[in-house]
């Protein structure tokens, strides 16, 4: 089995300034409950599919954190989502390197706490990951999976623009799929791991045409259709943002309107 999903592969190895600038950060109360989980100081931390570092700097960035981080090795199978990860990741505590779910080439027993921020759904053995998180943990460590997605119940342009963008999943295992939960019956995890706990948070984000576009168009299975088809999905995203008749405004003569999103945390705790 493949460490790494092709769609991943190619999509996140192009246009990753786009991913950057598009895709939102991490709202502080999600990061404050992660860092309550962890009872160590200071705290080191793997961060895997660390990606162009957007987590990162959030965590970086967070006092419950900034204060009590040890080190935080990312880990990232894209060489170009890496190179944008050292130009906008700038702590000595830090570092990246290549590695997948289940090589991440840590030393047994070394972290306080596994992270994955937005990936994990495209992990490809949930089997082996749960192997490889648990033996990379210290005993009682800590995996903290998260997801910032756009919130479809809460409007129905978004509704539209996620069916619209959808189109193109063609079969890749996205979060909403709910296939990254085999995790939790697979026969590594049950022996490793205690129960799952899940979290979530609402909130509603800043929003513009321009934003919306980014967003859909720095989806993997977005990126990597020919051109005239990502133009095709751009008009129609902005079409269906333009025409949202259940649109919240922030500030309309400016175009500004409430992104509504959806922040959830899974821990699992090692036993």
């Amino acid at each position: 089995m493949p460490t790494v999903h092709d769609v991943a592969k190619q999509g996140f190895g192009t246009d990753n300034e786009l991913y950057d600038r598009a895709r939102p950060s991490y709202q502080p109360e999600a990061l404050s409950y992660i860092r309550q989980a962890v009872q160590a100081s200071p705290v080191n931390v793997v961060e895997l599919g660390s990606g162009t570092g957007i987590f990162t700097r959030a965590l970086l960035a967070h006092p419950e954190w900034s204060a009590s981080l040890g080190r935080l090795r990312a880990i990232e199978p894209s060489e170009g989502m890496r190179d944008v990860f050292t130009k906008t990741v700038k702590d000595e505590r830090v570092t990246t390197s290549y590695g997948t779910f289940d090589t991440t080439g840590v030393e047994d027993g070394w972290a306080d706490i596994v992270i994955v921020a937005q990936a994990f759904h495209w992990c490809p053995d949930y089997n082996a990951a749960a192997a490889e998180f648990a033996r990379i943990l210290k005993p009682a460590g800590v995996v903290a999976l998260i997801w910032n997605l756009e919130d479809r119940d809460k409007a129905r342009w978004v509704a539209q623009l996620r069916d619209r963008v959808e189109l193109h999943e063609k079969g890749t295992p996205q979060f909403r799929l709910g296939l990254w939960r085999e995790t939790f019956s697979t026969p590594n995890y049950n022996a490793l791991f205690e129960p799952p706990i899940e979290k979530t948070w609402d909130r509603a984000l800043p929003g513009t045409v321009e934003i919306a576009v980014e967003r859909a168009c720095s989806k993997s299975y977005i990126v990597v259709l020919p051109e005239d088809e990502k133009k095709k999905v751009a008009q129609d995203v902005t079409n269906i943002v333009k025409n949202g008749d259940d649109m919240i405004w922030i500030d309309k003569e400016k175009g500004v309107f409430e992104y509504p999103y959806r922040t959830y945390v899974v821990l699992w705790r090692k036993k």
